[in-house]
């Protein structure tokens, strides 16, 4: 390793941005001019960078996690002074010199090391599971939170089955009823507004899924009749859940709303965490308006495990960890509990993010297999993350849509419409270039969605 660590390539700093104005903004300062004391060391990065007043910005980057700090008053995270200069360090040795931390740059990074030494805390600085106050208070809450849960999907039950009795058209009528309204003025709205009331958020999310898929194009009635189904059975699951194997109660538990503590995955007496060195396959953000909510997609060198991390935060404010495609962390990572576990949480670190190599891929018939396997153990699930390998981009049947080939040309697999109407397809097809490539992404009913594409460094699409 060099004196400043393992360097970031320019579309690992890229993936971090929070938005492409944020991306072309950081650009424009991936050069000398506007920065002075930059340096780095085997775990930092930092710089002064000139604005528009008399006192430069303090940027400081702790590349171990990736952190960032910047005296600027953005609300964006990392902002264009942070992209700037991780974009100027990777651009070569003589841009950022090496060097000892200025002490502003020194306090910060400090008080970091500092709160993941903690003895209170438990790995990666997440709090060491304490026991409730009161455990048969706890106890009693929980109860009758099943309770509630449970009142809401029997109650759901009665209204798909109005729903059906009624029938499916009359869901389409006047903008879409409501199940059990008859199509005479209710909303979706207002049947996922009692799941909400019932405690029971996953319900919510999927009654608000079906509202959607009255709106979806032809053959609608088809696509709500299988969401129903899927509705049905997940509240059937709950209802019967003393009954279901401990996997299988567990996903059912997560599908309708009840959440496991990380620290409990961590810390918890049960705690089984997975350490590995693994790879970062894909990091993904995404914003409602209310809150934004940041998908890091991993895979273990050692054990082959998918794992997806996911975090969230209120709008405009920072979202940890940030993990850019390409990079490998020695870490270990504790799964929630399910039939087919994919959502992991980041336990301790043992040594610095540095980057990765291309990831060993499978063919589509292989990916088939591997998403129908989970939709086996989960049928809830819209998709499973795979990593194709020498598939190339090639335009669908009569010019309609786009598919991923085999090499030897004998599987094809539609990509998701989702998409086809931005750029990331033409990314991909510009990265292939006619030639296999290394893909990775979701592989659903809908299709495959490519996230990140080698060529040979990672591109996120």
């Amino acid at each position: 390793m060099n004196p400043q660590g393992e360097r970031w390539t320019t579309d690992q700093v890229l993936a971090l941005a929070p938005d492409e104005a944020s991306r072309t903004a950081g650009g424009k300062l991936a050069a000398p001019g506007p920065w002075s004391e930059t340096g780095a060391d085997g775990s930092a990065v930092w710089g002064l960078c000139k604005g528009s007043g008399k006192t430069p910005y303090q940027a400081v980057v702790d590349v171990k996690g990736p952190a960032f700090k910047c005296s600027c008053p953005s609300r964006k995270f990392p902002c264009k002074h942070v992209l700037g200069l991780l974009l100027l360090w990777a651009g070569g040795e003589g841009a950022v010199a090496a060097g000892e931390p200025p002490q502003w740059a020194g306090e910060w990074l400090a008080a970091r090391r500092e709160r993941a030494e903690r003895p209170a805390a438990g790995p990666s600085g997440v709090a060491a599971s304490r026991g409730p106050a009161d455990p048969e208070a706890a106890r009693r809450r929980a109860e009758r939170r099943m309770q509630r849960i449970g009142a809401g999907a029997t109650e759901l039950e009665q209204r798909l089955a109005d729903l059906l009795q009624s029938g499916l058209a009359a869901a389409g009528r006047d903008g879409g009823g409501a199940p059990g309204d008859g199509g005479g003025g209710g909303s979706w709205e207002e049947t996922a507004a009692r799941m909400v009331d019932a405690q029971a958020p996953g319900l919510a999310s999927r009654v608000r899924e079906l509202g959607s898929v009255v709106a979806s194009g032809a053959d609608w009635p088809a696509r709500l009749l299988e969401e129903c189904a899927l509705l049905h059975l997940l509240d059937q699951g709950f209802l019967g859940i003393d009954r279901l194997p401990a996997p299988l109660a567990a996903t059912v538990r997560a599908r309708v709303g009840l959440t496991t503590d990380a620290a409990d995955l961590l810390t918890g007496p049960d705690a089984a965490p997975v350490r590995d060195r693994w790879l970062v396959l894909a990091q993904q953000d995404s914003d409602d308006g209310r809150l934004t909510t940041r998908r890091i997609f991993l895979r273990g060198e050692r054990t082959g495990r998918m794992a997806l991390h996911l975090s969230f935060a209120g709008a405009n404010r920072p979202l940890e960890p940030a993990l850019p495609p390409g990079l490998v962390i020695d870490a270990d990572l504790a799964y929630y509990p399910g039939a087919r576990p994919l959502r992991a949480t980041l336990g301790e670190r043992y040594a610095p993010a540095v980057p990765g190599p291309v990831p060993p891929g499978c063919g589509i018939d292989a990916a088939l297999t591997a998403y129908g396997d989970a939709l086996r153990d989960d049928p809830w699930l819209d998709s499973w993350p795979v990593v194709l390998a020498d598939v190339t981009p090639i335009p669908g049947r009569d010019g309609h849509g786009w598919q991923l080939a085999d090499a030897d040309g004998e599987s094809a697999l539609p990509l998701d419409p989702r998409c086809l109407g931005g750029t990331g397809v033409w990314q991909l097809a510009a990265i292939s270039g006619g030639a296999p490539v290394t893909v990775f992404g979701e592989c659903g009913h809908r299709g495959f969605l490519p996230l990140t594409a080698w060529d040979p460094s990672p591109v996120s699409l």
